[in-house]
């Protein structure tokens, strides 16, 4: 379990009203962890919601949301990240992906079913994913539907393994290190009622990853390709005033040969909380995620969760017979009243395994 301890100083933070309009507002959030892998870490991060000045004036146009954040360790490892997601020119135009550079160590578990023993390895990478699309049907009353083009880079440096472990034998893609370079196409569907926090609607987002190239990912370091079809789709229910069922379903198909890094995962802040991310991997995944969100008192809610997922490989589309469940609870705090943008707190349970989240935003 990641535990993690955040000095917030929210007393001494001031949020405007609601009805006074601001283009900007950051938050700040200072984090401080430890884990047996990293020891000590420290850091600071800050969130930025904005609106552009074109769109000054309309009350529809999507707030905007950048996060970026700086962490260190006692063990030398760094953390430099950015993510982003950008509506531009009253939601003609929407943008989201991250920018980062890593120096971490992370868990290995194996691919598919196996009970393999966790593995520590360490690896350095800058890893940039960029997705931009424009509306192709304005005016369409039951939702804004987007087309556009995704590009992904990213330079998987593995600098240690264990000795004798599965990383080291070379029978792993990607055990080695890889270089990941490719881009596709993607369709987005967005009828929510807001961005940060839906009380109702859809939003949908599906992507084509054709023959993406995985240098060094192969056994001898050679050049390997595959390819990737995935959906994730959020609906929203509004059952009071101020609660909300949310439904999260996603699948991911792959074909060909990917690095270890780039097959579909269960696990982490989004999908399956409760499980290391990247705990199970394989070709494909799927699952069913739920979420009741509930008022507690003025800023502050809370939230029960529950998912279960599965995997499968080329011989076995999914493996039904083998889900992955968790469940778990968490606490919100509203940072920004405007637009709703929340403090998550998470505690997820898996089987034989457990998990802390702290981040801002959602999980869908």
């Amino acid at each position: 379990m990641l535990l993690t301890t955040t000095l917030l100083g929210l007393s001494s933070w001031h949020t405007p009203p609601d009805s006074v309009p601001k283009r900007v507002s950051v938050f700040p959030l200072p984090v401080v962890y430890y884990t047996p892998e990293t020891r000590l870490a420290f850091g600071a991060a800050a969130t930025a919601t904005l609106r552009f000045r074109r769109d000054a004036g309309d009350s529809t146009a999507r707030p905007s949301q950048l996060t970026f954040g700086v962490a260190y360790t006692q063990n030398r490892q760094l953390l430099v990240y950015l993510p982003f997601q950008l509506f531009y020119d009253h939601n003609r135009y929407y943008a989201y992906g991250e920018a980062g550079y890593y120096r971490y160590s992370y868990y290995f578990f194996g691919v598919g079913e196996r009970a393999a023993a966790k593995e520590l390895y360490g690896v350095h990478f800058p890893r940039i994913r960029v997705n931009a699309f424009r509306r192709i049907v304005p005016g369409w009353r039951r939702g804004q539907l987007y087309a556009g083009l995704r590009y992904q880079y990213e330079d998987y440096d593995v600098t240690h393994v264990v000795p004798a472990g599965e990383l080291a034998s070379g029978l792993v893609p990607g055990g080695r290190g890889s270089r990941l370079t490719g881009g596709g196409l993607g369709l987005f569907f967005d009828a929510r009622d807001r961005v940060f926090f839906p009380t109702r609607g859809v939003v949908a987002d599906v992507t084509y990853l054709p023959r993406n190239r995985a240098a060094g990912a192969g056994a001898g370091g050679e050049t390997t390709r595959f390819s990737r079809l995935s959906a994730d789709v959020s609906s929203y229910h509004r059952l009071a005033p101020r609660t909300v069922l949310a439904l999260n379903y996603f699948v991911s198909y792959t074909a060909g040969t990917a690095p270890f890094n780039a097959l579909s995962l269960l696990g982490g802040t989004r999908r399956l909380r409760g499980y290391y991310e990247g705990r199970y991997r394989d070709q494909n995944a799927a699952g069913l995620q739920s979420e009741l969100r509930l008022p507690v008192y003025k800023r502050l809610g809370a939230v029960v969760f529950g998912g279960v997922g599965v995997l499968g490989d080329a011989q076995q589309l999914l493996r039904l017979d083998a889900p992955k469940a968790a469940y778990g609870a968490g606490l919100r705090f509203t940072v920004n009243r405007r637009d709703h943008l929340n403090l998550r707190i998470d505690y997820g349970l898996g089987r034989n395994s457990s998990g802390f989240y702290l981040t801002i935003g959602e999980a869908f």
